[in-house]
């Protein structure tokens, strides 16, 4: 009987590692700045989905469907190395100064990436621009493949993120 009880758990725990191996883990990541300039001057001009020209890494923004403050409006940015990026608009609340997104297709090394955007008044002048996302690496059955890893799925957002809230900051103030 005791033997058994040994099966039993050994095979359970290969179960439970090999199954804890195979987790799909969601990356999360949040950059915020702090701007010299009023919240609605900055809202001016990163609240329109139509527009991502403050982004020094998108070329150029074509709204493919809807109106620039619509929930389900689409767009493809195009980036300084031709690349393409699908999004569409999924929340969009010009009173609160917030914008919800997701890629749908993309050359990032990232899939079901949802993200926000948010600009907040924080006194004296001054404004509060939070940039958070979710997302997964983009294969996830080939985790250690060159530019598929967790790391360079967090890099390549991070870094579009930093460039483009400190863009931001210097187009504002």
């Amino acid at each position: 009987m005791n033997r058994f009880f040994t099966t039993m758990l050994v095979s359970l725990f290969a179960m439970t590692h090999s199954a804890t191996a195979a987790i799909d883990e969601t990356i999360r990541l949040k950059e915020t700045i702090e701007i010299n300039a009023p919240a609605d001057k900055v809202w001016a001009k990163v609240g329109s989905f139509a527009d991502m020209s403050w982004h020094p890494a998108i070329a150029k923004t074509e709204l493919n469907s809807g109106k620039a403050d619509e929930v389900g409006a689409t767009r493809v940015l195009t980036t300084q190395d031709g690349g393409k990026i699908n999004e569409v608009l999924t929340s969009f609340d010009a009173t609160s100064m917030t914008m919800k997104y997701e890629i749908t297709e993309s050359v990032l090394p990232v899939r079901e990436y949802g993200a926000t955007l948010k600009v907040e008044a924080a006194g004296d002048g001054k404004s509060i621009v939070t940039w958070r996302a979710m997302f997964k690496r983009k294969d996830p059955a080939n985790p250690g493949a060159k530019g598929q890893d967790d790391e360079a799925a967090k890099a390549a957002i991070d870094g579009i993120f930093k460039s483009g809230l400190q863009n931001l900051k210097k187009i504002s103030e």
